[in-house]
């Protein structure tokens, strides 16, 4: 009987340590995903910094430009 209960048990734990393992291995994967997406988080940011000091420059130059022809009204 108690030989019968011991291995129960061990069987029991084999199967949470296989359920742990599978876990543990998601986890990484998931990680490994979380980070991955935070990399390319970064890049659209860093795409649209470039783009906002693009639209800034040409903000600027259309200012510029309208100044020169006098195309800019006295209330701006």
């Amino acid at each position: 009987m108690a030989e019968e209960l011991e291995n129960l048990m061990l069987v029991i734990l084999k199967r949470i340590e296989e359920r742990l393992t599978r876990i543990e291995e998601r986890i990484d994967r998931l990680t490994e995903v979380s980070r991955e997406i935070s990399i390319r988080l970064a890049n659209v940011v860093e795409n649209m910094a470039g783009i906002q000091r693009r639209q800034d420059w040409f903000d600027a130059r259309l200012d510029r430009i309208e100044k020169r022809l006098d195309l800019v009204d006295i209330a701006h």
